[in-house]
């Protein structure tokens, strides 16, 4: 088997996409899923301990089924928003969206439990309301905490693609272990494996950078 530049580049392409469309589609979810989770816990600004528990039992049975069950749970509602269940990288994006989600919530609502409850007492005592609190509070005393944790969910869910192979969607991980099978006794000597490989470790490293440039760079806790 031989790889061309514009098929890497093809490959590329559809690892972001992937990657990046089913984690803005988790953090849809998984940001407002999170708030509910901290504001509704023992110690947040509005206890509700029935719906936190019910919230957090969604999540956690969400989070222990392996990422291939949801893929394979997924099939019919896959083929029925996109006409088809496999073959194409777009094929993979509800399942990794359904995967990441929760491990978003969980980790918006560690973020948002860092938040000092001095400040939280001292807002509330000036009148302020649940909302105003959650947006002029919570939210912006954690965004160098959550802008590490979109890094880090990006990384997980760039690591999940390798599961497009499964299905046929593509990507630049299922390219790697294509490459493998179809040039077993010498795909160690292939400049195109090793090329490959390289990319997928660039473009980890690349979003973990810019997270930590922009994690830092908006941190007020930070030493200057």
């Amino acid at each position: 088997m031989q790889v061309s530049f514009s098929e890497i580049f093809k490959m590329i392409l559809e690892t972001l996409g992937m990657t990046f469309i089913s984690c803005g589609l988790a953090y849809i979810l998984g940001l407002p899923m999170g708030i509910l989770l901290n504001v509704t816990s023992k110690k947040g600004i509005m206890p509700c301990k029935w719906l936190n528990t019910i919230l957090s039992l969604i999540i956690n049975i969400l989070r222990s089924i392996p990422c291939l069950i949801i893929v394979v749970l997924l099939m019919q509602t896959v083929r029925g928003v996109f006409g088809r269940a496999t073959g194409e990288w777009y094929t993979i994006i509800i399942p990794l969206f359904v995967t990441s989600f929760g491990f978003v919530s969980r980790m918006v609502e560690q973020s948002l439990a860092e938040v000092d409850n001095g400040k939280i007492e001292a807002i509330e005592s000036l009148g302020a309301t649940k909302f105003q609190i959650i947006t002029k509070v919570l939210l912006p005393e954690t965004r160098a905490s959550l802008i590490s944790g979109l890094a880090v969910t990006l990384v997980s869910i760039l690591g999940y693609t390798s599961f497009a192979y499964n299905i046929g969607a593509g990507g630049l991980i299922a390219g790697i272990w294509t490459f493998y099978s179809k040039n077993t006794g010498d795909y160690l000597s292939e400049p195109f494996f090793w090329i490959m490989i390289i990319v997928v470790i660039l473009i980890v490293q690349g979003i973990q950078e810019l997270g930590l440039l922009i994690s830092k760079k908006i941190d007020k806790r930070r030493i200057l």
